[in-house]
C-alpha cells in the first residue's frame, strides 16, 4: 500500500488536524515542509492533475503575493503561474494529500480520508 504524503505548514491549523488525522487513521506520511522545501514545476503539475485543477484553483489569492505579482491576470499561462507558486510556496493552498494516483486539499481536513 502506498504511503501517503502530506505537503503540510506546520503553522496552519488545519495542516495540523490533516496530520493528526492521517496519523489517527494508521497513516505515518512523508511529510514536507513545502515552505522549506517547495515542490518542483514538474511535481506541481503532477499534483494538480490528481487534484484535476487548474494552478490557479490551487492558489491562495488573499495571500499579499497574489495580488504583488499580479497573478490575478487571466493571459497568464499556466507555466507562469506554476513558476509563481515554486518561487512562492506561500501561495499554494494547503494541506494536501497525496495517495498513489489520487490527491485532496484537507479543507476540511476529513475530506483526505476519500483517497486513502
Amino acid at each position: 500500500m502506498p504511503k501517503p504524503t502530506i505537503y503540510h505548514n506546520p503553522r496552519c491549523s488545519k495542516s495540523r488536524q490533516t496530520l493528526a488525522l492521517l496519523e489517527e487513521n494508521g497513516h505515518a506520511p512523508l511529510i514536507v515542509d513545502y515552505l522549506k522545501a517547495p515542490p518542483s514545476a514538474a511535481e506541481l503539475q503532477s499534483i494538480l492533475k490528481k487534484l484535476k485543477m487548474k494552478p490557479r484553483d490551487l492558489m491562495r489569492k488573499g495571500e499579499a503575493a497574489y495580488k504583488d505579482l499580479g497573478l490575478d491576470n487571466e493571459k497568464l499561462t499556466v507555466e507562469k503561474l506554476i513558476r509563481a507558486m515554486v518561487e512562492n510556496p506561500i501561495l499554494i493552498e494547503r494541506p494536501i494529500v497525496v495517495m498513489g494516483a489520487k490527491a485532496k486539499i484537507g479543507r476540511p481536513p476529513e475530506s483526505v480520508l476519500e483517497i486513502l
